[in-house]
């Protein structure tokens, strides 16, 4: 991968990896609003906001993040299959999206909901705190593939040991 090419990749991976859990983290308070507040037009506010967050920042940002990762992982010395850390990125981002895209159901069903003016305070009260709940396990998930990309733990694959070896011998 030429070096123009990488730091623009590199930029858009770092930008979208740090961007997904900053919106997660704004999904999160707006379905604590929707949880908590005694406000029913906070509330339908903030629930009516969900869905074009998810389609429109949360859902552009994770497969932008997931598909530059995996480009840089190829292109570069970390490879995809060598050390523990990008097995564990991978991991916790190719699983947060189809997590995120079964949760949106729940999301659409809340929105629409509010949206129609039926939402009182005891209603979907279980698909409303799972909505919290999911949004903390996300934050917690990303942040710590964030913590990851930073600090690097050591630690090669058996595949990225054998490849490290063949390339000492040659």
């Amino acid at each position: 991968m030429p070096p123009a090419l990488r730091k623009l990749m590199l930029l858009a991976h770092v930008t979208t990896s740090v961007a997904w859990p900053g919106a997660v983290a704004a999904f999160l308070a707006l379905a604590l609003t929707g949880l908590n507040s005694p406000d029913a037009q906070k509330v339908r506010a903030a629930y009516q906001a969900m869905l074009p967050i998810i389609w429109y920042i949360i859902m552009p940002l994770a497969f932008t993040s997931l598909s530059t990762g995996l480009a840089l992982s190829l292109r570069t010395k970390w490879g995809l299959f060598r050390y523990y850390w990008v097995l564990a990125k991978l991991l916790i981002n190719s699983l947060s999206i189809p997590i995120l895209l079964l949760h949106t159901q729940v999301i659409r069903t809340v929105a629409v909901a509010a949206a129609a003016g039926i939402l009182s305070s005891a209603d979907l009260h279980d698909q409303r705190g799972q909505l919290v709940t999911i949004s903390i396990v996300a934050l917690l998930a990303l942040l710590g593939a964030t913590t990851l990309s930073i600090y690097k733990p050591r630690g090669l694959t058996s595949y990225g040991w054998r490849k490290q070896q063949r390339e000492i011998t040659s």
